[in-house]
């Protein structure tokens, strides 16, 4: 059977009258000095309680050696080195060699098998795999694999007595992602900067009047709450993806949710104009409101790395929704500035009693 991620593959045996598991695990080394590395999860469908196999050149001898670790929690957090240690699974046999023989080399490509035999818990025939591989190897210790969306999603549940794999669970995930993303992109990407470009150039249109205020109230309130939704869905597929945790995307993500509903919320404690503190409101209500901004539209873009679509027609679309709105920011922008000079140039010439000066000849 074809892994999901990595390129592996694995092939089984199963004898239900003893509950014993003979398997077989094809992996490739992405380096020379580099492991791969093939276990069983006896609870949840993650990383974290593994006990794994892992293959590996000597340090001393160049040879392959596979040898036992369990992966606890201070793995996952690199507390400390990766160690080997006896597994408390019942595994009565192991053994690890190169695809091609004697002859075969470990280098970056290569394939090795991963032979073991496991007496499983009786009539428990639904099994977590997990595999993985890494660049080096400290000593007998080895170090983290990469972090790439493969490498984090190299879990599999299959029930060894039919053959069948926990494919629900992923068909839900998938259509969840998608909607995340989607979400997400129009909300925090595309609505909340059309919110602030209303409020900063509208506002300066005479003939719109208080409509400005409205509009920007009204696509802000949009976008929070819709950025409210795609953020709940993220939450829940954190939750349904035990051992993938997207650091960076997932902190830009609560930072960006907390400043969104701290902006909705300053609506209420909106001082009127009169008031002495309605400028450090201001003050506080354009850094907060630019600054989620900020963290939304970069964190769509982190959004499309964690998907795999970095280079996808998706995102492609989305760079130029987002770029349309750049370029009008610039053009506003451009104008803001020239109706300030004029305005400036204007009253300089009232002051100095020039403007104007023509039309009160004519009267006389």
């Amino acid at each position: 059977m074809t892994l999901p991620t990595q390129q592996a593959s694995i092939a089984w045996s199963f004898h239900p009258k003893n509950a014993t598991l003979d398997i077989a695990f094809f992996g490739s080394f992405i380096s020379p000095s580099g492991w791969v590395g093939w276990g069983i999860n006896p609870t949840s469908p993650e990383m974290t309680g593994t006990r794994a196999l892992i293959a590996f050149p000597d340090p001393n001898t160049g040879q392959i050696v596979l040898l036992p670790y369990i992966l606890d929690p201070n793995v996952k957090l690199q507390r400390g080195p990766l160690l080997s240690r006896p597994l408390d699974l019942h595994v009565t046999a192991s053994s690890a060699a190169l695809y091609g023989g004697r002859m075969a080399t470990i280098h970056s490509g290569a394939t090795i098998q991963i032979h073991a035999t496991v007496n499983l818990v009786q009539n428990k025939t639904k099994i977590h795999f997990v595999w993985n591989r890494g660049l080096y190897v400290q000593g007998y210790s080895p170090t983290i694999h990469p972090t790439g969306t493969d490498d984090l999603s190299s879990i599999a549940t299959i029930d060894v007595l039919s053959g069948a794999t926990d494919g629900s669970h992923t068909n839900i995930i998938q259509p969840l992602k998608i909607a995340h993303g989607v979400i997400n992109a129009v909300s925090w990407g595309i609505l909340l900067p059309i919110g602030a470009i209303t409020a900063r150039y509208l506002r300066q249109i005479q003939s719109v009047g208080p409509t400005w205020f409205y509009m920007h109230v009204g696509v802000q309130i949009s976008a929070i709450f819709l950025g409210t939704v795609g953020f709940g869905i993220g939450i829940k597929l954190g939750e349904m993806s035990p051992g993938r945790v997207y650091g960076p995307h997932r902190k830009l993500g609560f930072a960006a949710f907390c400043l969104g509903w701290l902006q909705t919320l300053a609506l209420f404690f909106r001082p009127k104009t009169t008031n002495k503190f309605r400028k450090y409101w201001k003050s506080y209500h354009h850094f907060v409101g630019y600054g989620c901004v900020i963290l939304g539209v970069v964190n769509c873009f982190q959004g499309f790395e964690v998907m795999g679509e970095e280079y996808s027609y998706a995102k492609l679309g989305y760079c130029l929704c987002l770029s349309t709105l750049v370029g009008v920011c610039i053009a506003l922008e451009v104008n803001s500035w020239v109706i300030f000079c004029r305005k400036s140039k204007e009253e300089k010439l009232k002051r100095e009693g020039l403007f104007g000066s023509g039309s009160i000849n004519n009267s006389r």
